[in-house]
């Protein structure tokens, strides 16, 4: 059967992934640089009731709280070599994602979650030169939808090839693999998703698996790699697999749902799960003979893949109307009777090339360190999000709503000369850019969650220099737009028209913007949900707004505590001293009913006397500096735990 397949392989593959292009060498078949034996034995994932749900088990007995403990793989032990495909087949809900997650070393273990078990590579546990040396591809692709093929690929692999390589050649190196996945005719189409049109579904797990390719990994993981795909693009895409795996020297793993007897017939190896538990291990031309040695064998000719699940479903393949945990049962009895001495005894016995290799040290310094230095990582990072979100910071609307706001204000206030209306100007202005520039830059970790876990996961950078190139790609428009705002309001309005006075009141607002984007990115990283960083970050700026020293003079001491951590506060009273000086004055309201004569100082003024004028400035600058340095470095923090795994 497997030289029968070989051929019908190699034609499949021979237009769209061909071995040679343009006459040159392979760049995603070539060998790579250390094959890889992946061994797991008895591996275990359980996770732990929640507390909530933890309260309503302290009333149960024992063995009620063992069952409301989730098993998700149970026991499960195999072994892939270097040249073979293995392909975990199960229900929905089996554990095969998971399995795969735990191959990958992207399982967290820890908490709530508990994973155990053996899990080598060459006889050795995951490590951080494996991490770098691992392709993995989800289910559903992780890519920018801005971005376009080329880019997304030049990117990758700027990110993740050696420094060894110059610029040029890791981009030479991209539109190969560009080429050798029959990706040149949308090269310079956008990626796309699902709110954006761009390559088709088939195009984008191309690209998805060439960001992989570009790494020349040992270990390739794939979760369902031909979900939601024609039949003729899942064949493609299941034999460039084939093709990495045999030509390749590659170790290849994927999930795989549903597949055709076609493809089923390309995979080496076959393990089948039954709710985490393992049903089958071995060799996939074997498995009907296995299942009909143990009385399971179907009634009429079917594809192989689709009599695996109906066993894993417990539907017999015959008339059997038995039930279908006790056919769940009896498979489970018969591989641990049938199947696992027998592998666990091969496990052992099996040498692995890093047990019989000496220069695995070097490998280990290779593969240990960043590929590129920091700076790189920032560059590179910097660019490619400001080429993903330049049609969003630069978008008509955003700036259409700006100019809105701003000239409505400037109208509202025009040459104004009465001094509560210009206090209330003021206090507008620090409320506005407290606002807008927090509900900005709230979703911006939320929306980057994914990527940051994949990208973090495969060891592509430092989170430090994601970290700053993330949050200087979006000062630009962040200092931009309130400097448009005051240049239009500040004039309209009638404020104190001298160029110190209006510098001033300018580089409060931008200060005011950069500490509550900080907030807000701080929000965001500690929630990491888009609707509840929305709903806490309305609450934090109500009550800023509400103790900022306008609305209340006389605030209850058992919550003024408040306006020492308001933004708002602060702002204001820097506002008000840009404009206003203690000793000038103004008509008093009383004088001004009745005509008379008599003035007032402005540092009386009910809306300013509790800002206390002319005090305590440099206490307000260093509080800002203090809040925008700190609730950055909070950001920072919560971010540490986006894909880490242990």
């Amino acid at each position: 059967m497997r030289h029968i397949m070989g051929t019908e392989v190699a034609a499949d593959i021979e237009a769209p992934t061909a071995a040679q292009v343009n006459g040159g060498d392979s760049i995603i078949f070539r060998k790579p640089t250390r094959p890889v034996t992946l061994k797991f034995e008895d591996v275990v994932y359980k996770i732990k009731p929640s507390k909530k749900e933890g309260l309503s088990l302290l009333m149960k007995t024992r063995k009620q709280k063992a069952e409301a403990e989730k098993t998700i793989l149970n026991g499960v032990t195999g072994a892939v070599f270097p040249g073979e495909i293995l392909a975990m087949l199960g229900p929905s809900g089996s554990g095969k994602t998971t399995l795969l997650t735990a191959l990958g070393g992207r399982l967290g273990d820890g908490g709530r979650h508990q994973l155990t078990g053996k899990i080598t590579y060459n006889g050795k546990p995951f490590s951080n030169a494996m991490k770098r040396n691992t392709g993995f591809v989800p289910q559903h692709e992780i890519m920018y939808p801005e971005l376009t093929v080329t880019e997304t690929l030049v990117f990758s692999a700027l990110l993740r090839l050696p420094r060894s390589l110059t610029k040029s050649e890791k981009v030479a190196q991209a539109e190969a693999v560009i080429a050798q996945l029959g990706l040149s005719k949308c090269k310079n189409s956008l990626v796309g998703g699902s709110w954006m049109r761009g390559v088709s579904g088939g195009e984008r797990k191309r690209v998805s698996i060439g960001q992989e390719m570009l790494i020349n990994p040992s270990l390739l993981l794939l979760d369902e790699p031909t979900s939601g795909l024609d039949s003729t693009t899942a064949q493609r895409i299941v034999s460039t697999m084939w093709e990495l795996s045999q030509d390749g020297g590659r170790t290849v793993v994927m999930t795989i749902h549903q597949p055709s007897s076609r493809l089923f017939y390309m995979f080496d190896k076959v393990l089948l799960l039954c709710e985490g538990s393992p049903l089958y291990f071995g060799r996939g031309s074997e498995v009907m003979n296995y299942f009909s040695s143990i009385g399971f064998s179907p009634s009429v000719a079917m594809n192989p893949s689709d009599f695996l699940l109906d066993l894993a479903n417990g539907v017999p393949g015959d008339d059997s109307r038995e039930n279908q945990a006790a056919i769940k049962e009896i498979l489970v009895s018969a591989f641990k009777t049938n199947l696992l001495e027998t592998l666990e005894d091969e496990l052992r016995e099996t040498k692995t090339g890093d047990e019989i290799s000496s220069n695995s040290a070097g490998y280990e310094k290779r593969y240990k360190g960043w590929s590129i230095t920091w700076w790189e990582q920032f560059t590179v990072l910097l660019n490619r999000g400001l080429k993903q979100r330049k049609s969003d910071s630069f978008s008509g609307l955003k700036i259409g709503q700006i100019l809105v706001v701003a000239l409505l204000t400037g109208a509202l206030w025009w040459k104004s000369v009465d001094l509560q209306d210009q206090i209330g100007l003021l206090f507008f202005c620090s409320s506005f850019w407290g606002f807008f520039p927090l509900f900005q830059a709230i979703f911006t970790f939320p929306a980057e969650k994914k990527m940051l876990k994949k990208e973090r996961s495969s060891g592509m950078y430092r989170l430090s220099s994601f970290f700053m190139a993330r949050t200087a790609g979006d000062l630009p428009m962040e200092l931009v737009l309130p400097t448009v705002f005051m240049l239009i309001t500040y004039w309209m309005a009638g404020l104190k028209p001298t160029p110190s006075h209006f510098f001033s009141t300018l580089l409060v607002i931008l200060l005011c913007v950069l500490v509550c984007q900080s907030l807000g990115l701080a929000i965001g990283a500690i929630v990491m949900d888009q609707k509840s960083a929305t709903t806490l970050g309305s609450v934090i700026m109500l009550s800023f707004l509400l103790a900022g020293g306008y609305y209340v003079r006389h605030v209850p001491k058992f919550i003024g505590w408040i306006k020492y951590v308001s933004i708002g506060q602060y702002t204001y009273k820097l506002l008000l001293e840009t404009q206003f000086k203690p000793e000038e004055t103004y008509l008093c309201p009383s004088a001004a009913a009745g005509g008379g004569g008599m003035v007032c100082l402005v540092k009386d003024h009910p809306s300013i006397e509790r800002a206390e004028l002319g005090k305590h400035v440099t206490f307000s600058v260093v509080a800002l500096i203090i809040m925008l340095v700190g609730y950055r470095l909070i950001a920072y923090v919560a971010l540490m735990r986006v894909g880490r795994t242990k």
